[in-house]
């Protein structure tokens, strides 16, 4: 099967990564990192105000799926987007959801 010049391959991982990114504090903690931030996990969850345990399980997902990697500095890890053009995903959510 084959769109537009996309396998199926492709379709499928393109899938994944908007399962894994289509949750609202996971799309939150996106645009909190977008522009090059790196940021450990107090700091999300901070500026989520939930828990940092959800904090660490939602930072989990994007990780495992690619979205995000991490750095450890010390007793920190921090955060941050592998790819930044999924900067234009968000600001595309973020537009249809207005």
């Amino acid at each position: 099967m084959k769109f537009e010049g996309l396998t199926a391959e492709q379709l499928e991982k393109a899938a994944n990564l908007l399962k894994a990114i289509a949750h609202p504090m996971r799309i939150a903690i996106l645009e909190y990192l977008d522009g090059g931030k790196q940021l450990n996990v107090t700091e999300i969850h901070e500026y989520l105000e939930i828990e940092q345990s959800t904090t660490s399980h939602h930072l989990g997902i994007l990780k495992d799926k690619g979205i995000l990697g991490s750095k450890r500095e010390g007793k920190n890890t921090y955060y941050y987007i592998r790819n930044e053009n999924l900067s234009s995903i968000i600001e595309c959510v973020n537009k249809c959801a207005c």
